[in-house]
């Protein structure tokens, strides 16, 4: 079966993110180019899918099927994907969330796994710029207490507690409507956590 992607497409970059394998998102400059580079890190995706108990089998790139072509945004061109696709918006069953919110914590338990093994100093760009591993640890655990808000999630301000909070909500049955006034459906959610997590999990090993 091929991998189903959106494509989030701004002025000056472009998304390509595996709708249902949150996290597993890359963008490029071109269409062409984030859909090479998505194939490329399946291998890096893969271990994580592994930690939530779901193996990927993936071939060669042209296994993708483009569902949707999002227009882009500042967020896009700033280096996030801050679009939500009309796929984002379907139901969940229960089966369906569980899986979702498992590779939500296999993302988290890859980025655990990652820091524990890195160098507190991360090598710095051609400038001197860029965050050591801690920054880098303490930017994620912020970003994600910002995020739980997006599913109606205020009252935790510890990492474990807003990771299992998260976990509650991402793992339980959906209309695919967002649980909060102007926040995302659950879907989304899930991948831009992922995304973000991975991001940064990829940036701390590249840069040990």
């Amino acid at each position: 079966m091929d991998t189903l992607v959106c494509l989030e497409v701004g002025a000056k970059r472009v998304f390509a993110s595996a709708l249902e394998w949150p996290g597993w998102c890359r963008s490029g400059s071109s269409e062409a180019e984030a859909l090479e580079a998505l194939g490329e890190y399946a291998p890096r995706y893969a271990p994580v899918t592994a930690l939530a108990g779901l193996p990927l089998h993936f071939g060669a790139p042209e296994a993708f099927e483009v569902a949707e072509r999002l227009p882009g945004n500042a967020t896009t061109d700033f280096g996030a994907p801050g679009m939500v696709a009309a796929h984002d918006h379907r139901a969940l069953d229960a089966k369906q969330a569980k899986r979702l919110a498992a590779l939500v914590s296999g993302c988290w338990e890859y980025f655990d796994g990652v820091t524990a093994r890195a160098p507190a100093g991360l090598r710095k760009g051609p400038r001197g710029g860029g965050r050591d591993r801690d920054q880098i640890g303490l930017h994620v655990a912020e970003a994600e207490t910002s995020y739980a808000r997006k599913l109606g999630i205020r009252r935790h301000h510890d990492l474990t507690e807003v990771r299992a909070a998260l976990v509650e909500v991402l793992g339980a049955a959906s209309d695919g409507r967002p649980p909060t006034e102007k926040g995302w459906p659950p879907r989304y959610a899930a991948r831009r956590i992922a995304w973000h997590v991975l991001d940064h999990a990829w940036e701390i090993e590249d840069k040990s």
